[in-house]
């Protein structure tokens, strides 16, 4: 297997995820600021042009966070980030689901509406008048979710899982571009500071 890498968020959490699983794949790594990921040669491999992407041995590409994890784990399913029992397994992919559209989603978004617009203009369709309500749409529901993990010491209670890793990734990736945490929400604040402890945090 081969990891089409590259800088961002979207890597970091497959990359966090591997970490926390002991996993160690070769990478290859897109230049996003060239645009390579845009280019004819990287299309081949992913059409959708978005990194991460994760090339299997049988030829088969996955191009989605999620896909790629969901696989790892089947791979790999100790230490278990998604889950060792349907119920657990569930869980977490409620939790990644409600991540991914309420904050993930509107928080990027915003970004490659307003401080990204330079970059993004020319490569997806860019509504810049959307871009400061789609930041606020994500602190509105940072603001939901803490009140949600008041006493738990991850997302789905006492399990890391997937859920942490797309969270904390973004939410790291957002205090550095113009989104920074609230420090209204005690809550995430607190969890934010335990995942940033966990060695696999420090992994590019």
């Amino acid at each position: 297997m081969k990891l089409y890498d590259s800088i961002g968020p979207n890597p970091r959490v497959v990359k966090m995820f591997m970490a926390e699983k002991g996993i160690d794949l070769p990478r290859h790594k897109i230049d996003l600021m060239k645009g390579e990921n845009r280019q004819d040669a990287y299309g081949k491999v992913n059409p959708h042009g978005t990194t991460p992407a994760l090339e299997i041995d049988e030829g088969l590409v996955l191009a989605e966070i999620t896909a790629i994890c969901e696989y790892l784990e089947e791979l790999h399913p100790k230490p278990a980030l998604i889950g060792e029992t349907p119920m657990q397994r569930a869980e977490t992919r409620m939790w990644v689901r409600r991540i991914d559209l309420n904050i993930v989603e509107p928080m990027t978004n915003g970004f490659r509406y307003t401080e990204g617009l330079g970059m993004f203009k020319d490569r997806v369709h860019c509504i810049p008048a959307a871009g400061a309500d789609l930041k606020a749409i994500a602190q509105e529901k940072l603001t939901w979710l803490d009140g949600l993990i008041a006493g738990r010491q991850w997302i789905a209670g006492d399990r890391f899982t997937l859920a942490d890793i797309l969270l904390y990734s973004f939410l790291d990736f957002g205090t550095q571009v113009g989104q920074a945490l609230n420090p209204v929400n005690k809550h995430i604040a607190a969890w934010f500071e335990r995942a940033k402890a966990r060695p696999s945090a420090a992994v590019n």
